[in-house]
């Protein structure tokens, strides 16, 4: 951690950041903060910000669980972003359609490349396209079409943006060393904290 966390329970004595802290709350639910939150809420405004797009990306799409998370965890995986995988792969492994060979394979396979155990030729669009976004950024044209051959115009924007977002968060996280878990070569065992 590169910086302290506000408290668990913040108390802004300006209305506007303390209405933030609630609508961060609203959107965790029983969960509480979580340390992300804790170190975005020093600026609340991009705190909020934050909590809107993210909501969105996370509970407004038509992606599929199985989806979203393939390109989060891989996010993740890609940017060394241990806290984002520990927090994102128990959501992938509880999605319906996703065996744990699946969840290896989004772990363990080599950049551009899809190793054995995704799921579908859909979800392996998703895995190729995930790497091209985040390690080059430029996406070649055949993986593109690979990825429109299995998806919508409206759910390759939202693909899209999930993975834009979560680079976003992953360089977040790990510049900050938010949860400490820069010192890490892999995820903890079992994917949990």
């Amino acid at each position: 951690m590169r910086l302290n966390y506000v408290s668990d329970l913040p108390n802004f004595t300006n209305p506007d950041d303390q209405a933030v802290v609630e609508r961060v709350k609203q959107r965790r639910g029983e969960k509480g903060l979580i340390a992300l939150d804790k170190t975005l809420l020093h600026a609340p405004p991009v705190a909020d910000g934050w909590n809107s797009f993210l909501g969105a990306i996370r509970t407004k799409t038509s992606l599929s669980t199985a989806i979203r998370e393939t390109a989060i965890c891989r996010v993740a995986v890609l940017n060394k972003a241990w806290y984002e995988w520990e927090s994102h792969s128990p959501i992938l492994k509880s999605a319906d359609d996703v065996t744990d060979a699946h969840v290896a394979a989004v772990l363990q396979s080599p950049a551009h490349s899809v190793n054995g155990g995704i799921q579908s030729d859909a979800l392996g669009a998703v895995l190729s396209y995930t790497d091209a976004m985040t390690l080059n950024v430029t996406v070649p044209d055949e993986v593109f079409a690979n990825l429109k051959k299995h998806f919508s115009e409206k759910e390759a924007v939202e693909i899209t943006a999930t993975v834009a977002a979560y680079n976003c968060v992953s360089r977040f996280l790990v510049a900050l060393d938010v949860g400490e878990r820069n010192a890490q070569e892999e995820p903890k065992e079992g994917g949990k904290e």
